[in-house]
């Protein structure tokens, strides 16, 4: 069974016999099923009854259920109250609109809306630049999906995307103060991927006056590389793909922490990635970039090489960029020797005997969600460096890291677009959070509640557009 957590997390209300022993029975049946007590939040005596108020962790919808009817079966035990965490949290969204400027006489509403606001209006028609000073475009990113491949859900559709989204929204604002709004598209009745691609940019093209920013998520690739490019040509904001360039940042940033604990460099190593949808091309390009040489991509299907006929417009030009010796075969062929292992992929791809066939002192990045392509555990002992995209495992790497940072360093600096500097530095910004003195197997990259990151990155990132010449 997998490790109880929070996003599995059930709040009780029930009511036992006010007798020794009943909360103690209470206790030991839930930890016979794997469930862990983390919260009692007070108990109300009811001369013969005890109602108290109890915290579950489970570890899948599964346990839930399983939890429920273990409550029910318990004899003595009245379930007042069972309600999933999670969905409560959710109950009417996560984020809404606050006002910035109090409305409270007509002065106010003067100044704030008509006939006071006409004059804003006719400075901005005059020089439309000022509607990044006067107006919510200079605080305000828009979170762009058409919701086909959300999470390690897939193509859900635009409104299952929405939860997603907000979260996105949330985590703008609660680490970078940014204000971030969902804009979930749907393409479900355009017949052709092109004309799904199309649709997403010519939305976006047109409701772009509005924003300082445009955050790409969840769009399947190789849409999504279309998409970013085209709307990079068309719009004089950034443009980030976080699914791509979020988590090629934080892999450069532990990346690097991780070779000053092995006395590697960039230049010697050889990195296997598995998986060549958006994630692991970026990834391979910000490494290529950072001075990695070579470089191997697998799918499904094995090794990514020019001599494949199966391959879309953007694995070609993925298999122009890497594998220099045109190394064929499956994921186990091709890792033996390999330096680095980055998945991007699939849960349980790899086992110890592969592991015990790369270079001495392997780096393995297992951040498959929710699974990992090689747990941990199984890991253990035969890598040097460990991390994977989970919370619940040490060296979590997480995109939180860097897209907050990344989006406040470049609004701050009036940014027209997102450059290849601008993400290096933040990955350096990221790598020089954790202190030398610091640095171990099990920290290589800061923890997400670690505010100076934000800092650090947004810091690194707006002086990084300053240089490259890409501020307003």
């Amino acid at each position: 069974m997998s490790t109880p957590t929070a996003a599995y997390s059930v709040r009780l209300r029930v009511r036992l016999p006010n007798v020794p022993g009943a909360l103690g029975r209470l206790s030991v049946a839930l930890g016979e099923i794997g469930a862990n007590i983390v919260g009692l939040h007070g108990f109300e005596a009811k001369g013969p009854v005890l109602d108290e108020d109890v915290i579950v962790n489970c570890s899948d919808a599964a346990h839930i259920e399983q939890l429920r009817e273990t409550l029910v079966a318990l004899d003595g035990v009245e379930i007042l109250d069972f309600a999933d965490r999670t969905f409560e949290m959710h109950a009417g969204g996560k984020i809404h609109v606050l006002a910035t400027v109090p409305i409270v006489d007509r002065d106010d509403l003067s100044m704030a809306y008509t006939p006071g606001v006409a004059r804003v209006c006719t400075a901005i028609a005059t020089d439309p630049a000022l509607a990044h000073t006067l107006t919510i475009k200079k605080n305000t990113v828009a979170i762009v999906t058409d919701g086909t491949a959300v999470l390690g859900l897939g193509d859900i559709g635009p409104e299952a995307a929405l939860p997603v989204m907000e979260g996105k929204a949330l985590l703008f604002k609660s680490f970078a103060d940014v204000d971030a709004f969902p804009v979930c598209i749907d393409t479900s009745r355009d017949e052709t991927p092109q004309d799904k691609v199309d649709a997403i940019v010519e939305t976006v093209r047109r409701i772009a006056p509005v924003y300082g920013g445009i955050n790409l998520e969840d769009i399947a690739a190789p849409a999504c590389f279309e998409v970013e490019e085209r709307l990079r040509d068309l719009l004089d904001i950034p443009v980030f793909h976080d699914d791509q360039h979020g988590t090629a940042v934080v892999t450069l940033a532990a990346l690097e922490n991780s070779l000053k604990l092995v006395g590697k460099h960039m230049e010697d190593l050889r990195v296997v990635i598995s998986g060549a949808g958006a994630a692991g091309v970026a990834i391979a390009k910000i490494l290529m970039a950072a001075g990695v040489r070579d470089v191997i991509g697998c799918d499904s299907r094995g090794a990514v090489t020019r001599e494949r006929d199966d391959l879309n417009s953007a694995k070609r030009a993925f298999a122009e960029l890497t594998n220099p010796s045109g190394t064929s075969g499956s994921l186990k062929d091709v890792l033996p020797g390999a330096d680095v292992f980055i998945g991007v992929s699939g849960p349980d791809l790899l086992d110890a005997d592969d592991l015990r066939k790369m270079a001495t002192d392997p780096i393995v990045f297992a951040m498959a969600n929710p699974d990992p392509e090689i747990r941990p555990e199984v890991a253990e002992g035969l890598v040097a460096v460990m991390a994977t995209g989970r919370s619940d495992y040490p060296n979590q790497i997480n995109n939180v890291l860097a897209f907050p940072g990344i989006f406040r360093g470049a609004l701050d600096a009036g940014a027209t677009t997102v450059t290849e500097g601008m993400k290096v530095a933040a990955a350096e910004a990221i790598a020089a959070a954790v202190p030398e003195h610091e640095l171990d197997a099990e920290n290589i990259v800061p923890s997400v509640f670690d505010r100076q990151v934000v800092e650090l990155v947004a810091a690194a990132v707006a002086g990084a557009a300053v240089t490259d010449g890409v501020t307003r």
